[in-house]
C-alpha cells in the first residue's frame, strides 16, 4: 500500500512539474514599458490596441499556419509561390509571432513546438542547427543552403519561448537558443568585418563574403544572444553594423537617412549593390529588403535605449514626414536612397508602411504621425495582401501596441 502512495506522489509530482513547465509566464498583453521617452499611439485605448491584434493574429494564424499531414510538424505558408512551401524567413517569423501571442492563445505552445519541429525536419547542409531556406510545396528543400534573417528570427523565438514556457517540458528551448545562436555567429557572421552574411553558403574566396543585406542587422536580437551566451563577439556585430550604417547614412543619403536592400565591398569601402546584385534591378535602393530597416533598428531603441538606434531612425523619421507632409497617403512602396519614389511604385504595401510606425515610437514628436500610420494600417485587410506584407504588419502591430518584450 505505501509503495501504491509512493508511486501515486512520484506520479503527481511530475505531473505538476509538467503542467508548471507548460505555463505561460509573459501572456498576452504584456503592456512593455519600453525605454524612456517611447511613445505608443495616444489616439485609442491599451484595450483597442490589444484587441485589434488579436483579432489581426487570429486572421493570420487561420491563413498561414499549416500542419504536416501525419506529422508533429507546422510551418508558415509561402503561399505556393515560385512553388514553395515555406522559407525559413516566414517560419522564423511565425515562430516569434507565436511566443509572443502565448495567453491569447491557448493552443501557441504546441503550435510553437510544432514550428519547431518543422524547423528541425529541415536543416543546413553545412551546419544542422540553421535551417534550409525553403521547402517546395512537396515539402522537400529547394535547396539546404540557409538565410540568415530566419535563423536570426527563429534563434530569437527561442529565447522567448525558453522565458515563457521554461525549459523542463519535452524541448529545452534554451539550451536549442545555444546551439543555434552558436551556428549563427560560426557561419553566418563575417569574421572579418564582423558583419552579417547573407547566407552559410557564402564562402570566404568568393566577393560575396563582403556583402550584407541590410535588414539583417537586428541589434536587439543580438543583444538577447549576448546575454544568453556570453559571446563577446555579438559586441563587435552591433558595432559594426551601426557603423555601417552612419558611414552609408552621411555618404549615399544624407537628406532621407535610406539603406539600400545591399552594401557590398564591405572590406574596402562600403557601398550600396549594383542593379540586378542578387533580386532586382532596385538592390542599391530602398526596396523589399531594406523596408524592414526602420522596424528592425528602432526596436534596439524601445528595448534598450541605445542612441545609436535613434540616430539613424530619427534621420528616417524626419524624411519620410517632410515627403510626405504628415499625410500616409502619399507613402510609396520603395524610394531611392534620395528620398525619391521608385518610378512606377506608387502604390500601397504594408511592408513599408507598417515599420514606419516602429521608427516613429522613439520620439514624442513623431506622435501624430504615429498616430497616422496605425489607423492607416489597420486599413490594410489580410485578404488583400501576402504572407511577408501581413507576417511584418503583424510582428510591428504587437510592438506598437506596448507588448513586445525581450
Amino acid at each position: 500500500m505505501r509503495h501504491k502512495h509512493f508511486f501515486m506522489l512520484i506520479f503527481l509530482l511530475c505531473y505538476c512539474l509538467a503542467t508548471s513547465a507548460q505555463q505561460t509566464a509573459k501572456p498576452f498583453p504584456q503592456h512593455t514599458l519600453y525605454f524612456s521617452g517611447s511613445i505608443k499611439p495616444n489616439h485609442i485605448s491599451q484595450t483597442k490596441l490589444d484587441n485589434t491584434v488579436r483579432d489581426f493574429y487570429v486572421q493570420w494564424k487561420n491563413r498561414y499556419i499549416k500542419n504536416v499531414p501525419g506529422k508533429p510538424q507546422s510551418y508558415v505558408w509561402f503561399e505556393g509561390k515560385g512553388g514553395k512551401q515555406c522559407v525559413s524567413e516566414g517560419q522564423g517569423y511565425g515562430m516569434v509571432i507565436t511566443a509572443l501571442m502565448a495567453g491569447k492563445d491557448g493552443k501557441a505552445k504546441a503550435i510553437y513546438d510544432n514550428l519547431y519541429r518543422y524547423y528541425k525536419a529541415h536543416p543546413g547542409i553545412r551546419n544542422k542547427y540553421l535551417m534550409a531556406w525553403a521547402q517546395k510545396t512537396d515539402g522537400t528543400d529547394l535547396d539546404r543552403s540557409s538565410a540568415s534573417d530566419g535563423d536570426i528570427d527563429i534563434a530569437f523565438s527561442l529565447l522567448l519561448a525558453s522565458k515563457q514556457w521554461g525549459d523542463k517540458g519535452s524541448i529545452n528551448y534554451l539550451q536549442a537558443a545555444k546551439l543555434m545562436i552558436d551556428a549563427i555567429m560560426q557561419d553566418e557572421i563575417n569574421h572579418k568585418t564582423w558583419t552579417v552574411l547573407i547566407s552559410d553558403a557564402i564562402e570566404s574566396e568568393s566577393k560575396d563574403y563582403f556583402t550584407t543585406r541590410s535588414s539583417d542587422f537586428m541589434p536587439a536580437h543580438f543583444k538577447a544572444f549576448l546575454r544568453a551566451t556570453n559571446d563577446v563577439r555579438w559586441t563587435k556585430v552591433i558595432n559594426a553594423g551601426y557603423h555601417l550604417f552612419d558611414y552609408l547614412q552621411e555618404n549615399y543619403s544624407p537628406d532621407a537617412g535610406l539603406l539600400p536592400d545591399f552594401i557590398i565591398n564591405l572590406n574596402k569601402e562600403p557601398k550600396p549593390a549594383g542593379p540586378h546584385f542578387l533580386e532586382s534591378q532596385y538592390d542599391g535602393e530602398y526596396n523589399y529588403n531594406a523596408c524592414r530597416d526602420p522596424w528592425r533598428i528602432a526596436t534596439d531603441y524601445l528595448m534598450t535605449g541605445d542612441m545609436q538606434s535613434k540616430n539613424i531612425v530619427s534621420k528616417i523619421n524626419h524624411w519620410v514626414r517632410e515627403t510626405t507632409n504628415n499625410d500616409t497617403y502619399n507613402l510609396s512602396a520603395g524610394y531611392t536612397l534620395a528620398g525619391n519614389d521608385i518610378k512606377d511604385r506608387y502604390f500601397e504595401a504594408l511592408s513599408f508602411v507598417a515599420p514606419f510606425a516602429v521608427s516613429a515610437m522613439v520620439d514624442k514628436k513623431n506622435q501624430q504621425w504615429l498616430n497616422h500610420v496605425w489607423d492607416y494600417l489597420n486599413g490594410f485587410k489580410l485578404k488583400d495582401y501576402d504572407y511577408y506584407d501581413n507576417s511584418i504588419k503583424l510582428i510591428d502591430m504587437i510592438i506598437i501596441s506596448g507588448n513586445y518584450w525581450q
